[in-house]
């Protein structure tokens, strides 16, 4: 059964003849997920990529400084996530996706002088659910902290995406341009107040680039100009914004940035994308196992700094699957594919605001709307990548139920491969014994007796007796496998059985 469902697709196993995918071709299908996150119309990293490294071989910029500029570019975003649950905080349980996008619009400088605009998006979305007086006050005050507020999110944002750029594997001028990014020109930017040629020379164009996508894309390409005159010299770099003007007249800053007639909106992404994967700097190289590991744990992190709640649910459920992936008796690669698919499989869920990730009260249906679309989004982004096709699969399948009442797709038993069944089995206990807003964690024993009823109609018999063995194991066994260790599980080596009884698997972290 290994390897088929979904329509009776049938996946190659990944080996030395079909090859590994391009450092380029990984990261610019994640550049998808962080997208997702700021809210962004979809492809603006892409897009931030073409337009920084047009307006970087236009300064000048080293052949060095292009290829860290390249991933700066498509990672900036990285560390968006680590600040979501705070913005939520601070706008009172509103969309926080809504507001990150449309600050972004904004002059956020000069909170003493609002516009209409800015006013309007934060009656959109500050305390959603008071009456006006309430939402008024709010408002306010979110005005007279604006630049603590800014400084905080922005710290929180910087800190953790130039960590998780380093730890990618990354130069730490790709680190120091992505903590950079939010710095500007004349001092007033965060997160630490940096002044012209004190900026990083990469952080300066793609400041800029950020900006032309963004606005280009909200508001047009004129608007988009328009706004980077305005802030030369503020903002920008003057010499950057001088770029820019010079591309532009020369019909050069443009292509594949923005959309065309008769173009549908993934036909665009997929031009900006191929345009992106052209310009890398590693050409064709292929990476290693092990690195596209470590990509898949730091995207892991990404994905579990969204919520408190979640705070360790993508380590933790591959911790399990793992487990049980070795119990069973998988084979070093189809425990790799495991591995990376349990890291991954809640990908599409940076799709989803805070607002419902963190909700104490039962979900409406537009919210579960919402909810149940992160399973095909998670499949999406990484069917991108063409090695990726059957990791996508079973990572997107991990809501999938073998009697077809899961979702996305009501896929039923003979569409669900082992592996499949496996990371929906490790995803549901992990749901079980985490805290969430409404409940605390279960123990795991008080989690097994719950899915023991839905076996085998939902979950599957042979991937829950081997979960249940391990809880029930010798108490003196060896360790938990913590998510600190995530090196030695990406060994893939038959590790010990750990014990899992009445522990907390995977432990909430608060």
């Amino acid at each position: 059964m290994s390897g088929i469902y979904c329509q009776d697709l049938v996946f190659e196993p990944a080996s030395a003849e079909n090859g590994s995918p391009s450092l380029a071709e990984v990261i610019s299908a994640l550049s998808f997920a962080l997208d997702l996150t700021e809210g962004a119309v979809p492809g603006h990293a892409l897009r931030s990529c073409l337009l920084g490294m047009r307006l970087g071989l236009e300064i000048g910029l080293s052949d060095v400084e292009l290829a860290d500029l390249y991933h700066a570019l498509l990672l900036k975003d990285v560390g968006c996530s680590s600040n979501a649950a705070r913005m939520c905080q601070i706008i009172g349980g509103g969309d926080d996706r809504a507001v990150k996008a449309g600050v972004k619009l904004e002059d956020w400088t000069r909170p003493y002088q609002p516009r209409l605009s800015a006013l309007r998006l934060l009656w959109s979305n500050v305390l959603p659910d008071a009456n006006p007086a309430r939402r008024a006050a709010r408002i306010v005050q979110i005005g007279l902290a604006q630049h603590r507020n800014n400084e905080e999110m922005i710290q929180l944002r910087c800190d953790r995406g130039a960590s998780i750029v380093r730890k990618i594997g990354m130069s730490e001028q790709t680190a120091l341009a992505v903590r950079s990014l939010d710095e500007h020109w004349d001092g007033s930017g965060y997160p630490q107040r940096l002044r012209g040629t004190a900026i990083s020379p990469l952080a300066r164009v793609m400041a800029a680039a950020q900006h032309l996508d963004v606005f280009a894309s909200e508001r047009g390409p004129e608007q988009a100009m328009l706004v980077l005159r305005e802030r030369d010299g503020r903002w920008f770099d003057p010499e950057v914004v001088k770029a820019a003007e010079s591309l532009r007249r020369r019909g050069a800053l443009w292509p594949q940035c923005l959309p065309q007639e008769a173009q549908t909106a993934a036909e665009a992404e997929q031009c900006a994308r191929s345009a992106v994967i052209d310009l890398s700097p590693g050409e064709a190289r292929r990476i290693s196992a092990a690195h596209i590991d470590s990509i898949c744990e730091a995207f892991a992190e990404v994905v579990d700094a969204k919520s408190s709640y979640t705070f360790r649910h993508s380590v933790g459920v591959t911790d399990v699957a793992s487990l049980i992936a070795n119990a069973i008796g998988f084979n070093p690669e189809r425990k790799r594919l495991v591995y990376r698919a349990a890291l991954l499989h809640d990908l599409g869920k940076l799709s989803v605001s805070n607002r419902i990730l963190d909700k104490p009260g039962k979900l409406d249906d537009a919210e579960w709307f919402v909810m149940r679309e992160h399973p095909r989004l998670t499949r999406v982004i990484l069917g991108h990548v063409e090695q990726f096709r059957e990791l996508a699969y079973i990572a997107g399948a991990h809501h999938e139920k073998l009697d077809g009442t899961g979702y996305p797709d009501r896929l039923s038993a003979e569409d669900l491969s082992l592996e499949a069944r496996l990371i929906g089995v490790a995803d549901v206990y992990g749901a079980l014994t985490e805290d969430r807003p409404y409940r605390r964690g279960l123990s795991a024993h008080e989690a097994l007796k719950i899915m023991e009823r839905d076996v085998p109609a939902k979950l599957d018999r042979n991937c829950f007796e081997a979960l249940a063995s391990l809880v029930q194991g010798d108490a003196e066994n060896e360790p938990l496998v913590k998510s600190e260790s995530m090196a030695q599980t990406r060994q893939m080596d038959a590790a010990p059985v750990a014990v899992l009884a009445e522990a907390r698997l995977p432990a909430q972290v608060a």
